[in-house]
């Protein structure tokens, strides 16, 4: 497939142009590469990641978390080494940092609420305008304790609990990456329990002030639902191959 009509695509499926985010999204590393049959999936750009996609093939890795933030002064220092290893392994770079979170079908947030059987109702949380996270009605109004074990089950990842809140979840609230400082907002709108990725020691006493029950899932673990559901999604409908990368931080 043609990178350009690549690039195109995915653009407008993801609103890139239309999600204000930390730094530009998108193609982020260009290379003499025009044709891309394999996309390496991953959820950070580091040079362990990129060496096993040019190990495999890769034209493009397509992350989470890109290279470029906020103001870049130099391409030198460990931003240099990413950029070098890409262009020398012809690895084009694509980056969906808040429109993957954002995303109704292969974002984040929507995915681990189909994963959690969450009927999501509403979407919160725009810290740059657009909505991430996700609230809704939990099936079967399960113990909060079920709906732990489910969520390590889907997400291979041990989950830290505060249990401020009542023991069945009814309406849950879910904002992958670090939503630490969130509570008080889902307590606002609704919710009886949050799922987030990062915890925060500063925002501990929150869940207990606000009585509901936080569930910390990982940053990480939180965030490799969007890449491969993305990935899925461009494999059944262009003619390219994917693979996830798999590289956790336990963070």
């Amino acid at each position: 497939m043609q990178r350009n009509k690549l690039i195109t695509y995915l653009n407008n499926y993801l609103r890139i142009a239309d999600i204000k985010d930390y730094g530009p999204q998108g193609l982020q590393v260009e290379t003499n590469n025009k044709t891309v049959k394999r996309i390496a999936l991953a959820v950070d750009t580091a040079p362990p990641v990129i060496r096993a996609a040019a190990d495999w093939g890769a034209d493009m890795l397509l992350v989470h978390h890109g290279i470029l933030w906020r103001s870049v002064e130099r391409i030198a220092g460990p931003l240099g080494e990413r950029v070098r290893l890409l262009i020398q392994h012809g690895i084009n770079l694509y980056a969906a940092h808040l429109p993957l979170d954002a995303h109704p079908e292969v974002g984040n947030n929507a995915v681990l609420a189909r994963m959690l059987d969450v009927e999501v109702a509403d979407w919160w949380g725009a810290p740059t305008g657009v909505s991430l996270g996700v609230i809704g009605l939990a099936a079967g109004t399960p113990l909060l304790a079920d709906m732990v074990a489910k969520i390590e089950q889907n997400l291979h990842s041990q989950v830290r609990v505060l249990p401020y809140g009542p023991q069945n979840v009814k309406r849950m609230a879910i904002l992958s990456g670090f939503g630490a400082d969130n509570i008080a907002e889902v307590k606002a709108i609704g919710a009886d329990t949050y799922l987030t990725g990062e915890t925060s020691h500063a925002n501990y006493w929150a869940a207990a002030d606000y009585e509901i029950n936080v569930i910390y899932a990982g940053h990480y673990a939180t965030e490799t639902v969007g890449v491969q559901a993305l990935g899925q999604h461009l494999a059944e409908n262009f003619e390219v191959k994917i693979k996830f990368f798999d590289f956790p931080t336990n963070m």
